[in-house]
């Protein structure tokens, strides 16, 4: 399933929701500009890599640089791909929740959601040399919060049917509930019962969208009742 659009027009203009698709574009273009050593040397400085997190901590004691990954991983991404489809869902999710949050307390919002997934991610991989990078977490918090505020907005979804193309209108309810169990039921599958996966950080989407309806419980004060829009 592919979201296209919602049916919810945000009131403000989402200047956080812009100013993150543009930043993590730019660092993606000078990522991607670097000689492929310098890149592989960026993504390990830069991404986070449970095992040396851990052997930066046993050698060091905790420090606040060793915190500086799990913030800095989220703004890279490994390929063109991968960037496009984060930056999609953070337009298509992130105006309406930046709408009720308001512009600070949303970026507040959705770094601390990119921290929890890393977190969650890091539970999961203690042994893992692989850098785990990408927005991803921190957008699952954000569709666990659209999944709060707006459960009956619709999300138009195309769905490839024999090659032919398929437009339905599916309750953000439905289509974030199934789209949860997906990331659960392949986090389970990857870990407990050791399938190799594909490079996919399914327990960072999970941290991030369950992160993202805890922090919406703290952050989240209603100031006034929007109308909800239906089609």
């Amino acid at each position: 399933m592919i979201p296209l659009r919602d049916n919810i027009p945000s009131l403000k203009k989402p200047i956080v929701t812009y100013t993150l698709i543009a930043v993590n574009f730019v660092v993606f273009l000078f990522q991607f500009l670097l000689p492929t050593r310098l890149e592989e040397i960026f993504v390990y400085k830069y991404g986070f890599v449970p095992t040396m997190f851990l052997s930066d901590i046993a050698e060091n004691g905790f420090h606040v640089s060793a915190i500086y990954p799990f913030f800095t991983s989220m703004f890279l991404h490994g390929s063109w791909t991968h960037l496009i489809s984060n930056m999609w869902s953070l337009w298509l999710f992130g105006d309406n929740v930046e709408d009720r949050l308001g512009h600070f307390r949303f970026i507040l919002f959705y770094l601390l959601c990119g921290f929890l997934a890393m977190v969650s991610h890091f539970m999961f991989h203690t042994s893992s040399y692989i850098p785990a990078i990408g927005a991803s977490g921190a957008i699952a918090g954000v569709m666990g919060a659209y999944f709060i505020l707006f459960p009956y907005s619709r999300i138009t979804t195309l769905i490839p049917v024999l090659f032919l193309p398929m437009f339905i209108k599916v309750p953000a309810l439905v289509y974030l509930a199934v789209w949860f169990l997906l990331q659960l039921y392949n986090g389970a599958i990857s870990t407990f019962i050791g399938v190799r996966g594909s490079g996919i950080a399914w327990w960072a989407h999970i941290g991030g969208f369950l992160g993202g309806i805890l922090l919406l419980k703290l952050l989240y004060t209603r100031r006034y009742r929007r109308p909800v829009y239906y089609e």
